[in-house]
C-alpha cells in the first residue's frame, strides 16, 4: 500500500543509529512502523529498503515503502522507512513472557517459518547476516517473520564494494568470527542459536561476558553451543545439522526444511495474542538482560513449582522463605533509591496502577540500560522499563512496589506493577 501522509506516534525501538516508531496512515488509520535516522547515517536503512523492496514473502517482514521528513525541530532531515508492524513484538520478547523457555511444539512451529524466510533469501542470494531471536517478529495469527535485514549482503557477484562482517558476535559462525565470509551457511549457525534461544533462554554462549571472547570461543575453539537436554532427538539432531563448525557441512536451508524435526506433525500451539492472560511471571528473566551480560550461577536457578496469583503473595513467599534464599548482594543491576537531606519523605504511590511523576520522588542513583544495539519495532508497551523498586514512606513506614518507567520525553514515572526484583 502506498502511504503519503502519515502521523508518528509514541517510540517503540531504538538503535544505535535508527529509532522505530508507532506510526498511522491518514486517512486509513493503518499502523505501521516507521523506521527513522538522521538523513546523514541513512545508508543502512537505504540498503534495508532496497532489499526489502525486492522481497515478497509472508515470513519476511514488508517494506510498505519510505520518504524524507524535515523535523519540526531544527528542521533536520530524517530518512524514514516504512515496515509492517507486529503488535506482539519480537520472539525474543516472546521468550520471556512465556517462561524463557518455549514447548518444542512452539520452537518446531516458529523455526519452520524462520527457515522458509531464509530459504526465500538464499534463493534470491542474500543473506541476513544477523539472525536471532530479537530480529523476528511474531503476528496475531502465530506466524513468525524475519526481520531487520539492515545487515544484509548479497551472495553472489562482486561489484568491487569492501564489506566488513557485520552482525552480532554471540551468533556469528566460526568463519564469520575469523573474518573469512559471511554467507547463507553463516545464517544457518545463527538459526541454530537461536533455537537454543528457544529452548533454554539462555544466549548461545552464556557464560561468556565480552566480544572479544565470544568471537576467540567461536573462531578459534572446537565449542559449539550447548544443546538443551530436554529436547528430543529429533531436534537435537536439527540443531547438530546447523551447528557444524565446517560451514560446508552444514545443511542449507531447502535440506534443514526436510528434517523429520520440522516434518513431525504437532497441535498448533504458537502463542498467540489471547495468550496474554496466561503469561508466566518469572522473578528474573537472562533475555531482558543484554546479550553481553553474565547469566547467573546455575546454583541460583530456582525452579517454580506453582505460580502466584498477585504480586503480593509472591511478595509474601520470598519474604516468609516459600522460595531458596537469594542472593541479594550479586546482581549490578540493582537500583538504589536514596533521600535528599532536604527532603525526608519519600514518595508512595497513592493507589495502584496510577503513575507518580518523577518530580516527587527522590533521585534513582542507578539503573539497567533497557536499550539494546538491535532495533525492535513490535514492541507492544509505551515505555520502557527499568527495575522495580520499593519505595518507603519515611513517616509512616509503608512499602510501596513500584515499576519506574522511561516515558518518550525521558520523564521518570512510577507504577504499581508485576515484582520481578524486590529491594528492602
Amino acid at each position: 500500500m502506498a502511504i503519503s501522509q502519515w502521523c508518528r506516534g509514541r517510540t517503540i525501538g531504538r538503535g544505535s543509529t535508527a529509532t522505530v516508531f508507532l506510526a498511522t496512515a491518514f486517512p486509513s488509520g493503518y499502523l505501521f512502523a516507521v523506521k527513522s535516522a538522521d538523513l546523514s547515517l541513512h545508508a543502512s536503512l537505504q540498503r534495508e529498503q532496497g532489499i526489502l523492496s525486492s522481497l515478497h514473502h509472508p515470513n519476511i517482514v514488508s517494506c510498505l515503502g519510505f520518504d524524507v521528513t524535515a523535523e519540526s525541530s531544527g528542521g533536520q532531515l530524517s530518512y524514514n522507512l516504512f515496515l509492517e508492524y507486529a503488535p506482539l513484538g519480537s520472539l525474543s520478547e516472546c521468550i520471556v513472557k512465556h517462561g524463557d523457555r518455549l514447548e518444542e511444539g512452539v520452537i518446531r512451529s516458529y523455526t519452520g517459518d524462520i527457515l522458509r524466510g531464509l530459504a526465500y533469501l538464499h534463493a534470491k542470494s542474500i543473506a541476513h547476516c544477523d539472525v536471532k531471536s530479537r530480529n523476528v517478529l511474531i503476528w496475531p495469527d502465530g506466524r513468525a517473520k524475519v526481520a531487520d535485514l539492515g545487515c544484509a549482503r548479497p551472495t553472489t557477484g562482486d561489484d568491487g564494494t569492501v564489506r566488513p562482517i557485520a552482525g552480532t558476535p554471540m551468533f556469528m559462525a566460526p568463519e564469520v568470527a575469523r573474518g573469512e565470509e559471511q554467507g547463507a551457511p553463516a545464517d544457518i549457525w545463527a538459526l541454530g542459536c537461536t533455537v537454543v534461544e528457544m529452548a533454554s533462554g539462555l544466549p548461545p554462549w552464556p557464560d561468556v561476558d565480552v566480544p572479544a571472547a565470544a568471537l576467540h570461543r567461536i573462531g578459534f575453539t572446537t565449542d559449539v553451543p550447548k544443546c538443551p537436554g530436554w529436547l528430543s532427538e529429533e531436534a537435537k539432531d536439527f540443531l547438530d545439522k546447523c551447528l557444524r563448525r565446517d560451514a560446508r557441512e552444514r545443511w542449507t536451508a531447502d535440506q534443514l526444511l526436510q528434517h523429520p524435526f520440522l516434518a513431525k506433525r504437532s497441535p498448533p500451539n504458537r502463542f498467540t495474542e489471547s495468550d496474554s492472560s496466561q503469561v508466566k511471571v518469572s522473578p528474573r528473566s537472562t533475555l531482558e538482560q543484554s546479550l553481553w551480560d553474565s547469566v547467573a550461577d546455575e546454583e541460583e536457578e530456582v525452579e517454580m513449582d506453582r505460580q502466584f496469583d498477585s504480586p503480593e503473595e509472591r511478595i509474601r513467599q520470598l519474604i516468609s522463605g516459600g522460595f531458596p534464599a537469594a542472593n541479594w548482594t550479586c546482581d549490578d543491576n540493582w537500583i538504589t533509591v536514596r533521600m535528599s537531606e532536604e527532603e525526608p519523605p519519600v514518595a508512595t504511590a497513592d493507589a495502584a496502577d496510577e503513575p507518580i511523576g518523577h518530580s516527587n520522588t527522590d533521585y534513582i542513583s542507578s539503573a539497567a540500560d533497557r536499550f539494546s544495539d538491535s532495533v525492535g519495532y513490535g514492541v507492544p508497551d509505551c515505555t520502557d522499563e527499568l527495575d522495580d523498586v520499593v519505595i518507603v514512606n519515611q513517616m509512616t513506614g509503608e512499602r510501596q512496589i513500584c515499576t519506574p518507567a522511561v516515558d518518550v520525553d525521558n520523564n521518570i514515572c512510577f507504577s504499581a506493577n508485576l515484582v520481578h526484583r524486590l529491594v528492602f
